[in-house]
């Protein structure tokens, strides 16, 4: 390669291709890499310069990004392959840049349910079972991420999701007052809003996305296959900036604290920084009296393991549309990820910023109900779920 020397941009073949990048995102603590990217300048340093664009809906952020009103986004990972497969959605190639961050979701429910006896798993699936009415639990998009988490939740306490509940779509910043105003039971989202839920004394944390799959992958940073065909460089230098933008964030608890303060600004998240400080540090209270500290807590950068694009990761996102029915059949998901994740731009991005890069494509992980996935047969493990749904 050429042009970058010592991780910055100098001159040559290497040149981004544009040099602003209209670059998406929702109000999330786990927007924090691209906030930093920006506020610390690594985008100049890479020779490009990231405006950011804050979202409203998935959905919307979607469309934008395929009609081309923005470059790249923070997508929600599920989402890419929905697209990817056009699932709920017109089918276009896609692109996964690299992950954003690992953990740091988390399941909610109201203190009404929670004042019933329903405070973890078990003790909701028996209420589902001796309540006359369906429950309605919310996500905040039926492909994405946090629908998959809450789905994998329910059935591994032995609750249907799609037959045993009512589902919602829900914005992220809504899932608290919608739960005050008994609009809903429970939601699952990203931080801070459960931690709303908690801070406003309307719901309690019942799990975390990390107690269903620790160290799972987050959002993507996203891009049509057209963009990045014709801007590979661009690509490339935003990846390397955000990298750095991990590791910095990553890197103490004084640079998260900072990092907490930058994000709950009105032009972001904007809400106050300790209900974002407290769970970006690993601190937790589920609102009835119990404190911890999460060794899986949200990271952004955990050594290059937080923001590889592993491909197992885009291939158990198929599996769980397959189990689900929003895939109708078995797609050849290891040549789907390959082309969806585009691990040897991210391999370029990772010499450029010195991030360590690790000696397979795929992991191996143990989930919430005892399966192991590792990617060696996705359509077999998405098939073993069929007695699970309704154990």
């Amino acid at each position: 390669m050429t042009g970058m020397a010592g991780g910055g941009y100098v001159a040559g073949s290497d040149k981004p291709e544009i040099e602003t990048l209209r670059l998406g995102f929702m109000p999330l603590t786990d927007c924090a890499s691209l906030v930093m990217a920006s506020v610390l300048g690594l985008d100049q340093k890479y020779g490009i310069r990231i405006v950011l664009s804050r979202e409203q809906s998935w959905s919307g952020m979607r469309d934008r990004l395929a009609r081309g009103e923005l470059d790249c986004a923070q997508l929600l990972y599920a989402m890419v392959y929905a697209v990817q497969q056009g699932i709920g959605s017109l089918r276009m190639d896609m692109a996964v840049l690299m992950n954003l961050n690992q953990n740091g979701q988390s399941i909610t429910l109201s203190r009404k349910l929670a004042g019933r006896g329903a405070v973890d798993g078990a003790s909701l699936a028996a209420l589902v079972a001796a309540e006359p009415r369906r429950f309605t639990f919310a996500h905040t998009f039926p492909t994405g991420n946090h629908a998959l988490w809450l789905y994998y939740w329910l059935a591994a306490a032995g609750i249907d999701p799609l037959a045993d509940a009512n589902l919602a779509t829900v914005p992220p910043s809504q899932m608290a007052p919608s739960l005050a105003a008994g609009h809903v039971d429970g939601f699952c989202a990203g931080e801070p809003w459960g931690a709303r839920a908690v801070r406003e004394g309307v719901g309690v944390t019942v799990a975390t996305s990390q107690q269903v799959w620790p160290d799972h992958p987050g959002k993507a940073l996203a891009a049509t296959a057209a963009f990045v065909r014709k801007n590979p460089n661009t690509c490339r230098a935003l990846v390397a900036a955000v990298l750095e933008a991990g590791r910095w964030i990553d890197a103490s608890a004084a640079n998260r604290d900072a990092a907490a303060e930058a994000i709950a600004s009105p032009a972001f998240v904007n809400v106050p920084r300790e209900l974002i400080r407290e769970r970006m540090l690993g601190s937790y209270e589920d609102g009835l009296g119990r404190r911890w500290h999460d060794r899986h807590r949200l990271r952004f950068y955990g050594d290059g393991a937080a923001t590889f694009p592993w491909l197992s990761d885009g291939m158990w996102f198929m599996t769980q549309h397959r189990r689900w029915g929003l895939l109708q059949y078995d797609p050849d998901y290891r040549a789907v990820a390959a082309r969806v994740n585009r691990i040897a731009l991210y391999r370029e991005a990772a010499e450029l910023s010195g991030t360590p890069l690790p000696s397979s494509d795929t992991r191996s992980s143990i989930l919430i109900d005892g399966s192991v996935w590792d990617g060696r047969d996705p359509a077999a493990y998405a098939a073993s779920f069929a007695a699970r749904k309704s154990a």
